[in-house]
Parts: C-alpha cells; structure tokens; sequence
C-alpha cells in the first residue's frame, strides 16, 4: 500500500496594496513625523513602502513633486465650517484646526515656504478664508491683506500667492478668461486674481506692505483692548 504523503497547504502569497501617489503622500509624511523632513529620501521612502525606490518616479516627478504633495496634503487636514455661520467664529474654527495640523507636523512650516504653486487642498483653505471674509462683509483688498497676516499667523511666513512682478499683465479679455477658468471651483481667488492682476487693481503682493499691515491691525486690536479695559476700570471705580 503506497504512503500518503502529507498534503501541505501553501499560504497565499501577501498582496501588496497598489503603489498610488496617495500612498506615498502618505508614507512622507509618517516618515517626516517620525524621524523629521531632513530624513526624508526617494530611497528611505521606498525602504519604508517595500517597493523599489525607482517605482515611486512613476508617481512623482521628483523631490519637489513630492514636497508639494505632503505639504498639501497638511493643509488638507484643515477643516472647513458651515458657509452660514458667523464670519468671526468660523473663522476662528478654521484658524485653531490649521494650528492643530501644523503642530501635528512640526515640519510642514519649512516645507510650506518653499513651495511656489498652491496644490489643491491649499487652493481650497485659500477660498475658504476668502469666502469667510467676503461674507462677512470685508472689500475684496481687506480680504487679500486678512489672508495674508491670518496666514503668517497660521503657518509662520506670509505667502506671495500672486507673485507677478516679472510677468506682463494680460490684456482685459485674458484676465477674464482666467477668472472664468477658475470661477466655478474657486469663486474667491478668481475675483481675488483678478483684482491683482488688472491694471489699476490693487497691485502685486508685496511683502512690505502685507507686514505693515499686519503690525497696524495688531496695534490698533491692542489699542482698543486697552480703551476696553479702561472703560471696564473707570465703570467698577464709579460704583
């Protein structure tokens, strides 16, 4: 009678999820967390994600690709609030969740400042904070100067988000076509480009300006706490 040999099972190979440019986005940014931006590399990524670093290229472009895509990906742990509520208060909501994410990321501060075009979560937090700004009622030049000094702020350095000095401005009929292209999805930076950059509008950003205003809305906030205070002392001696 011929023995039976011992049937052995054979495990399933382990499947590998999918290699997609939001897993990578993703494994950066544990990485930068963990062992900080300085240690993040195409070929530690690709030690970490088990996969040979020359297959990230198929996703990203590069280093830089990949430092927009993590810095965007910060800004997109950004919350939103609802479009009705007070402009004060939803404003105050986003600022303390774009806090809550940086000090999550302690890196993303350095990266952030180097980036020179807006990925897509970023764009939105911009039209966001425009939004908040134009529905309660500020011009679209308070608004432009509020983004600027909420931002430095926020994330510790004031963005030129249209750096157009060494660029000629369009003539009228190309700067509508820009603004239409960007009006169904960012209604707010598509009036905000606009004003910018047409002839006679408010001009280009300038770091000079956005820092005096900043220091002014500071000092003037300062003084009216102060003039507050005073009253609030001059109403509890008078009783």
């Amino acid at each position: 009678m011929p023995r039976k040999t011992a049937l052995k099972t054979r495990r399933p190979a382990r499947v590998q999820p999918s290699l997609t440019k939001d897993r990578i986005t993703a494994a950066a940014v544990e990485l930068a967390d963990r062992d900080g931006i300085e240690s993040l590399s195409m070929r530690k990524l690709g030690q970490t994600l088990g996969v040979d670093p020359m297959s990230l290229y198929n996703h990203v472009r590069d280093k830089d690709d990949l430092l927009d895509a993590i810095a965007d990906a910060v800004v997109g742990e950004i919350q939103t609030t609802p479009a009705d509520a007070d402009w004060m208060a939803s404003l105050r909501d986003v600022l303390l969740s774009a806090r809550t994410a940086m000090l999550r990321h302690p890196w993303a501060a350095s990266v952030l400042e180097t980036r020179v075009t807006p990925g897509p979560a970023t764009m939105r937090h911009m039209e966001v904070v425009l939004g908040i700004l134009r529905r309660g009622g500020f011009s679209i030049d308070l608004a432009h100067h509020g983004l600027h000094v909420l931002g430095s702020r926020v994330f510790g350095f004031s963005q030129d988000l249209f750096d157009d000095k060494s660029e000629p401005i369009p003539d009228p009929a190309a700067l509508q076509a820009i603004s239409d292209d960007m009006a169904a999805a960012y209604p707010n930076i598509a009036e905000l480009a606009l004003a910018v950059r047409h002839e006679g509008g408010l001009g280009g950003c300038d770091d000079d300006v956005e820092f005096r205003f900043g220091i002014d809305l500071i000092l003037e906030g300062l003084e009216r706490l102060r003039e507050r205070e005073r009253q609030r002392g001059g109403a509890a001696t008078a009783t």
